[in-house]
């Protein structure tokens, strides 16, 4: 998933001639704490709630305002997981997107996000989780597809992990399909180390928790 499908076009962005306080209500109104300032189709950077909030006069124009996030952004064809780790760094509510020219298209907010992260990896699939210790020499993703595809399963997503204290990687792959023993006893006669096995209530569970998340962003 590509970063011009999560384009929200229903916040617009500031521009330089707006106010401190029109700029407020803004955020206010979309449950955000950053926005963009454009000016035509130039990204001149990002405005935070708390460098509003600093300033003395909710009536000075935004132009007045010195900007010290300027270089969060991403292109057009930025992939999802780059778009993650540019909120996750810079900690922001909202990431601008421009395209090859360096044009403003729009901005990705987080409330978006979450959503379309949670369809790329395949969490509202119908399925099972089951997550592996694995040797750094045996790490092919080759290999855990064909042990899985031959009990009549498809791999959904998988994610990796390591750890700078070990040799091996944690595995978490999600699998269509709600009985797993078949998997799992076969990744044992494969000798890989299973640590866990979620079922379809431990997901459902964690789709609850996904709605209480998403709730508690739009408030």
């Amino acid at each position: 998933m590509l970063s011009t499908a999560l384009i929200s076009n229903v916040i617009p962005p500031l521009k330089t001639s707006d106010t401190i306080q029109k700029a407020l209500e803004r955020m206010n109104e979309f449950k955000l704490y950053h926005l963009p300032i454009v000016n035509e189709s130039q990204l001149l950077g990002l405005v935070s709630e708390k460098e509003l909030l600093a300033a003395h006069d909710e009536q000075s124009a935004l132009g007045n305002l010195p900007l010290s996030i300027v270089n969060a952004l991403v292109y057009n064809d930025a992939h999802i997981y780059e778009v993650i780790k540019l909120f996750q760094e810079l900690k922001l509510s909202v990431v601008p997107v421009l395209d090859d020219h360096k044009k403003y298209l729009g901005l990705i907010s987080i409330h978006n996000l979450v959503p379309a992260l949670t369809e790329a990896i395949g969490l509202t699939e119908i399925g099972g989780i089951i997550t592996l210790n694995v040797g750094n020499r045996n790490n092919s993703l080759a290999q855990l597809a064909q042990i899985v595809e031959s009990d009549n399963a498809q791999i959904l997503s998988s994610y990796v992990s390591s750890s700078p204290d070990t040799n091996s990687l944690e595995v978490t792959l999600k699998i269509n399909k709600t009985e797993l023993s078949g998997i799992v006893a076969a990744f044992e006669r494969y000798n890989y180390q299973v640590k866990g096995v979620y079922n379809t209530d431990i997901l459902h569970d964690y789709e609850d928790r996904f709605n209480s998340l998403m709730n508690y962003l739009n408030v």
